[in-house]
């Protein structure tokens, strides 16, 4: 009989894990359709940390949103838990996506104001992949928004602006807001020095994020970083 109960546990120990969270061919195709910049195997990380999220029974958040290309597996992974996916961006394109910059394009500009407009682009992303009901899109700036908002959240996706400044605004306006055991999900984390424009700031927002105690890195995926929150100690609005 021992022997019996001492290899049922030893079985138990050496189970396979359980399959990581994987969006189906069809999301995935929504996700490389839409413009965007974020590769397939960071979007495979990220949909995989959502639908973890989403078990808390709290809302998905993205900082950033530009045409949904990240949106669409926010949204997925929230319909697959029965939550809502949030995003939250002004869709008048950040640093980078300016006219004269690498990652500009024309097709985002009003013709009528000459000025970037995203959300347009953003509608139709979602409206193809399906999966408009399961997403609020706040369309504002992210300090703004983040002073009237006080609910918890399961995640926070930060992928905003690449600046000290808007980085750094955005940590501090959201960070507060992830539940206990929630994640706090970073992109565009390049510890290079040679990346300052884009990677730098979102590096040290990943190193305050880590010196504040309240976080601890669950995984790192090229420059996608998984942090869950373990405690107290973020310093700003919240």
């Amino acid at each position: 009989m021992g022997h019996t109960r001492y290899d049922h546990r030893k079985a138990l120990m050496t189970a396979a894990p359980a399959p990581t969270p994987a969006p189906s061919q069809e999301v995935l195709a929504a996700f490389e359709a839409a413009k965007g910049f974020m590769p397939a195997h960071e979007g495979r990380a990220l949909y995989a940390a959502a639908v973890e999220a989403g078990g808390l029974g709290l809302p998905l958040l993205e900082v950033g949103t530009y045409c949904g290309r990240s949106t669409v597996l926010l949204a997925d992974a929230a319909r697959r838990a029965g939550v809502t996916a949030l995003t939250v961006d002004h869709h008048r394109g950040s640093e980078e996506q300016q006219p004269g910059w690498d990652y500009h394009d024309p097709g985002t500009v009003d013709p009528e104001l000459g000025v970037m407009d995203t959300l347009p682009t953003f509608r139709r992303t979602l409206h193809r992949a399906g999966l408009e009901e399961h997403v609020v899109a706040l369309v504002g700036r992210s300090p703004q928004v983040a002073a009237v908002w006080n609910s918890p959240l399961g995640l926070v996706f930060v992928d905003g602006g690449h600046t000290d400044e808007h980085a750094n605004a955005d940590y501090e306006g959201w960070a507060p807001h992830v539940a206990d055991g929630g994640l706090l999900v970073i992109h565009d984390v390049f510890p290079d020095p040679a990346d300052e424009f884009t990677g730098q700031a979102p590096y040290r927002v990943y190193l305050r994020a880590l010196a504040s105690g309240a976080f601890t890195e669950v995984s790192a995926t090229d420059s996608l970083r998984v942090l869950r929150r373990t405690g107290a100690g973020i310093r700003g609005r919240g």
